[in-house]
């Protein structure tokens, strides 16, 4: 299968874990799902009281400069060592 396949592939495989990740895993699957599917982020920061977007505005900000590809391969080996641990 193509990259994009096995990332599309993680993406519906992600939402059928049985146990929920720790908020810093589900942090990094957001970061990389986005930087991997859009690329760098491109959107304003959220407002201060806005403490959950603001987190993953962070981890999506943090990963500016990363390609897509890196971005795919790195969320389809996060999301497969998160089924062999949470499913």
């Amino acid at each position: 299968m193509s990259l994009e396949e096995n990332f599309n592939k993680a993406a519906d495989q992600v939402k059928t874990l049985t146990k929920r990740p720790t908020d810093d895993e589900l942090l990094k699957v957001y970061a990389l799902f986005k930087q991997g599917s859009i690329g760098d982020n491109n959107t304003s920061k959220p407002g201060l009281l806005d403490l959950k977007g603001k987190a993953k505005w962070n981890a999506w900000n943090d990963l500016s400069g990363t390609s897509q590809d890196k971005a795919k391969q790195d969320y389809i080996d996060l999301v497969n060592e998160l089924l062999a641990k949470y499913e």
